[in-house]
């Protein structure tokens, strides 16, 4: 592993868990049902927050957004509609992917919301 990819892992100070919704044959009954599968577990990340003020000429309250980034190692595949589950100080926050990764040589960035339910 190069210095900058030891550097950029070395902020990482959480972990996070990635589901995925699933068909899955019961080998017992032979149906086949949807349900939520663990597809990676424990993967050590970050997670960057960004406080976004949308400032206007009215009089009503200027509207704020934060904007969530996860960061991980470049190799790990996170498909669109996962769950993931962060984990920092024992306190899990369940988010789903909002967009493509960003992938660099030395780590990725995914941006997040925060999860309401399987689309």
């Amino acid at each position: 592993m190069n210095a900058v990819r030891r550097a950029i892992e070395s902020m990482y100070d959480s972990t996070c868990t990635v589901k995925e919704f699933q068909s899955v044959r019961d080998p017992v009954t032979q149906i086949t049902s949807k349900k939520e599968i663990v597809v990676l577990e424990n993967q050590p990340c970050k997670l960057s927050y960004e406080k976004q003020m949308a400032a206007s000429n009215t009089s009503a309250p200027a509207i704020i957004a934060q904007s969530t980034k996860l960061f991980l190692a470049p190799e790990i595949t996170v498909k669109a509609g996962s769950k993931i589950i962060v984990t920092k100080n024992s306190k899990s926050t369940e988010y789903s992917r909002s967009g493509e990764p960003a992938v660099y040589t030395n780590h990725q960035e995914i941006m997040l919301e925060l999860f309401k339910g399987y689309a």
